[in-house]
Formats: C-alpha cells, sequence, structure tokens
C-alpha cells in the first residue's frame, strides 16, 4: 500500500480528536502499512498523556513492537470506539475466544515496571512513540486492526497500525479503562499527594501467552496498566 492510499470510512470506526476535523479517511505511509501483530500491551498513565506499549511476547527477547502517545483527553474516545466494535465482533461471531487463564500463585511477587521492562527489549525506533490523537478500528473473525492517527490539517494520517488477536481486545479494553482510573483517582487526590509509580491493579483473569515462561508480563497478565506517576521514571528496555 503506498502512501497515497487512503483507508475508506469503517462503519466501526473511532472519530479523530477534533470534531472539525476530516472524515475518516487517512493516509498510510508506507513505512506502517504492513502493521505490527501485539500479544498484549502495557497502559502507562503519564502527566499529560498515556503511553501504550504494545508487546510481542511469543519467543525471546520479549519486546515493544510499537509505542503510541495518546492525550488524555483521547483515551475516552479510543476506549468508546473499541468497546463499539468489540460489540459488533460479539454481534456477528460471538464471544471472542480468550486465552486459557493460568491458575494464580499466590505465593508469587508480581514483578516491578522495571523489572517487566528490563526483561523486554526496546528498539531505539520505538523508544520515543509514536502521537496519535485519532483511530479507527476494524475488525475480522480473528483479529482486530487499531489505526491509529494524526488528524492535523490538511490531511489525516495513520502513525501506527497495530493488530490484535480478538481474545485479547476484552483484557486491553479493561486495562485502558483501569488506567484511566488511575488518573481519575490522581486528579481526585489532588496535588498534595504523591503520585504513585508502581500501581498495577490486580488482575481479574491471568492469561497464559504461547511461548516460553520468564519474568515478562505474559506470564501473569499480558495487558496491564500503571502509573507512572508525575516524576515517576519513565521505563527503558534492554
Amino acid at each position: 500500500m503506498s502512501a497515497d492510499d487512503t483507508t475508506p470510512d469503517p462503519p466501526e470506526s473511532g472519530q479523530p480528536d477534533s470534531p472539525s476535523a476530516p472524515a475518516l479517511r487517512a493516509r498510510v505511509p508506507d513505512h506502517v502499512a504492513g502493521g505490527t501483530f501485539s500479544t498484549g500491551a502495557i497502559v502507562m498513565t503519564g502527566p499529560t498523556e498515556f503511553i501504550v506499549d504494545f508487546l510481542q511476547t511469543i519467543g525471546r527477547p520479549h519486546r515493544v513492537a510499537a509505542r503510541v502517545i495518546i492525550p488524555h483527553p483521547v483515551m475516552p474516545q479510543f476506549i468508546d470506539a473499541l468497546n463499539t466494535n468489540l460489540d459488533l465482533y460479539r454481534n456477528r461471531f460471538g464471544d471472542p475466544v480468550t486465552p486459557q487463564p493460568q491458575p494464580p500463585n499466590p505465593d508469587a511477587r508480581r514483578p516491578s515496571p522495571q523489572e517487566i521492562y528490563d526483561d523486554l527489549k526496546m528498539p531505539d525506533e520505538v523508544m520515543s512513540g509514536t502521537y496519535a490523537n485519532g483511530v479507527m478500528i476494524g475488525h475480522g473473525a480473528t483479529e482486530f486492526g487499531l489505526d491509529f492517527l494524526t488528524s492535523f490539517f490538511p490531511q489525516s494520517a495513520v502513525s501506527c497500525r497495530v493488530f490484535v488477536a480478538a481474545g485479547q481486545v476484552p483484557r486491553l479494553l479493561e486495562s485502558l479503562k483501569g488506567a484511566v482510573k488511575q488518573l481519575e483517582q490522581r486528579r481526585q487526590a489532588g496535588p498534595s499527594q504523591p503520585p504513585s509509580g508502581e500501581n498495577f491493579p490486580p488482575p481479574s483473569s491471568p492469561q497464559e501467552q504461547d511461548g516460553d515462561s520468564g519474568n515478562a508480563p505474559d506470564d501473569d497478565d499480558p495487558n496491564q496498566s500503571f502509573d507512572e506517576g508525575d516524576h515517576g521514571p519513565r521505563p527503558t528496555g534492554g
């Protein structure tokens, strides 16, 4: 697909950031047209934006395949669009097939954010992330396609394209909602409260990915969220 190609406006798409932005037609540059497949995600809450790290955790080394930077006001739109697509998927295909849960080990210590990122490869070209202020979402029988947009004059463009297995979408949606809830709690606490740097919500349904085991997120919950706080260190990978 060339950089001059445009993506049509599917009925199950999310709206861009600005109501006056052009309807969902976007250039697809060559370097993002092929997209990347993700087996899980980590959602971080920053002072002005959410950072969504899409992971590939099949085989070694586990890696951050794509990093998307989403402004705080845009995340609820992303959640609404993803939730709408999930409802449409269920109406057409039924409930998505989710991975079999791994029985939780009550004695296991949950790894810290730093330990998780120490076990993840962070390519240089991914570290700074890709900005997005809009999203288009489509789905087939087995996967969801997430086209993250930069909606600027004179034309929107796809800044990052990610494919996610349908069975992972409910947990991704839960993690995104958890990150928004963390932001709301931080705002309600006020500036006098110290920010939380390692606030992992307990997983409601731990999942096990295909592949070997280790200290990576797929051994417990491949879709996680934490609040890095206004002064928390941004994670780096090896």
